[in-house]
């Protein structure tokens, strides 16, 4: 729950982008930087220059690579992204190199669990971030501002797409196919957890029900002070006309729901759908910065 004091909620905030940062930086560390596996935006990019000039450590890389784009960032977003965002970009990448100074990770023994572990902590790390508003740059802030324009698409399927494509240039230039490779399942990942936190809290679920009862399960319904729309169906083998009971509800409530119909009707059907995201009352809003 977030605190309505605004001092209050801004500590929040950044506690939270710090604690994302901190997940950021060890899991690039142990995961990919030791494994030689290449990980996707600027960060990937910062590992193409290091090892070409092994003296130019890969958070400072990133940190003046960012410079443009947040320019281009606060102009389509404002000065909060800025404030916000910098931060994170400049912490997360001072604690890469502070950590690279005081700590080495020894390589695993196999590459694809550090795909594994390596994704879900990026992606999660990146998530806590997104979700109070701030990236660290690169990918996420990139893939925020193409938002904007392919609302279409969630936020972790707009970082995949840049971060293969610079896991794929990590490939030619050092001719490492293996390390490609295992870099585009440790983005994928990546891209999967972060939908996950970031949607996943506002996920819901949607059951089309079909009963003679109908009048009476709609009440009872009602009274779980959830919303019903009743549609109008026929059944395609009688033809006789029947009324469809739609409700969109959390996923906590599906037993309730289930428990409910097949008191009042055993013979219901119930059909359960997921629900990517629902924008209404009792459930999400949409302004233009949604993810």
């Amino acid at each position: 729950m977030k605190s309505k004091h605004p001092a209050l909620r801004l500590l929040r905030d950044y506690g939270v982008i710090t604690l994302g940062c901190a997940i950021y930086a060890v899991s690039f560390q142990w995961f990919f930087q030791p494994n030689n596996i290449a990980m996707g935006g600027f960060t990937g990019v910062g590992q193409i220059f290091n090892r070409l000039l092994p003296f130019l450590p890969v958070g400072t890389i990133v940190i003046l690579m960012n410079v443009p784009l947040f320019i281009l960032g606060v102009r389509r977003q404002g000065l909060k992204i800025l404030i916000s965002s910098l931060f994170a970009t400049v912490v997360s990448n001072l604690m890469i190199d502070g950590l690279d100074a005081v700590y080495t990770f020894q390589p695993m023994d196999e590459p694809l669990l550090a795909c594994v572990y390596g994704g879900v902590t990026v992606g999660a790390a990146m998530a806590l971030m997104l979700t109070v508003g701030a990236t660290t740059g690169g990918t996420e802030l990139a893939a925020r501002l193409l938002k904007y324009r392919i609302r279409h698409l969630s936020i972790g399927r707009l970082c995949l797409i840049i971060d293969v494509a610079v896991v794929s240039l990590y490939s030619l230039v050092f001719r490492q196919v293996n390390t490609a490779l295992y870099g585009i399942i440790g983005m994928y990942i990546s891209s999967l957890a972060m939908d996950a936190v970031v949607y996943g809290s506002v996920g819901a679920k949607m059951a089309y029900i079909i009963s003679a009862e109908s009048a009476e399960i709609t009440r009872r319904i009602l009274d779980l002070e959830l919303g019903v729309t009743l549609l109008q169906g026929k059944g395609g083998y009688h033809g006789d006309d029947k009324q469809v009971i739609l409700c969109a509800f959390k996923p906590s409530q599906i037993g309730t729901i289930k428990a409910l119909v097949t008191e009042v009707d055993p013979n219901a059907f119930i059909i359960v759908c997921e629900a990517h995201e629902i924008v209404g009352e009792g459930f999400g809003e949409y302004t233009p910065d949604s993810l």
